[in-house]
């Protein structure tokens, strides 16, 4: 469902990535490791159309993501492509449920309607007490499944986390862990994740290892 072709990718003289290929199916869980500077988070946000590749291919269900315009490209990943960043990037302002509807509000979608299912996914990971806290309120494993349900709330065909777990303590990491699996057994979602941490990428269905801006 995901097929990455050829991609390169240089910021001035630095060659990042020097012809990447993964492919990525449907319901798995595909960790990306590799030391720093490898060139995992920039293949990640090519992937996630956060950036462009200088040369290469990206399709997703069938779609070449290199051919829409700006607005047509928002609106896809907005539908399609769901976000966990190792910084939640909650926006403090807004409670946990309003965070997690906000991209289904960008998107069109009927607020009350919006608003039920945000409600059911934060209780489905356990944050059903805290509908109406701010994320100051919250504790770093909390703020961190709230951004889980946000990514969530579109029912996107990929999650794509980049280094989701390097935020929070060992016991918070590996609940954050099984809920991607539990997620992936329940509902088929389909996970892409950039990772130092080992023990995620060993519970993953697939470790991809980066090396000079190549998957070795």
């Amino acid at each position: 469902m995901l097929q990455a072709t050829d991609i390169h990718k240089r910021y001035g003289a630095v060659q990042v990535l020097k012809g990447v290929i993964l492919s990525v199916q449907q319901g798995e869980i595909v960790s990306i490791v590799g030391s720093s500077g490898a060139g995992k988070s920039t293949l990640l946000h090519i992937l996630g159309t956060l950036d462009n590749a200088d040369a290469g291919t990206v399709q997703l269900n069938g779609k070449a993501i290199e051919k829409l315009s700006g607005k047509q490209l928002a609106a896809f990943r907005n539908q399609h492509i769901g976000f966990i960043f190792q910084f939640h990037h909650l926006l403090p302002e807004f409670t946990a449920l309003e965070n997690v509807c906000i991209p289904a509000w960008i998107a069109g979608n009927k607020r009350k309607a919006t608003t039920q299912k945000a409600q059911s996914l934060l209780e489905t990971l356990g944050l059903g007490h805290r509908l109406q806290n701010k994320p100051s309120e919250l504790s770093g494993g909390e703020q961190q499944r709230v951004a889980v349900a946000r990514a969530l709330i579109n029912n996107p065909s990929i999650v794509m986390a980049d280094e989701p777990t390097g935020n929070l303590d060992s016991s918070n990491a590996r609940e954050l862990h099984q809920l991607f699996i539990d997620l992936r057994n329940q509902f088929q979602q389909t996970f892409l994740i950039v990772t130092h941490n080992q023990e995620l990428a060993q519970m993953s269905d697939r470790m991809v290892q980066m090396k000079d801006g190549l998957i070795v």
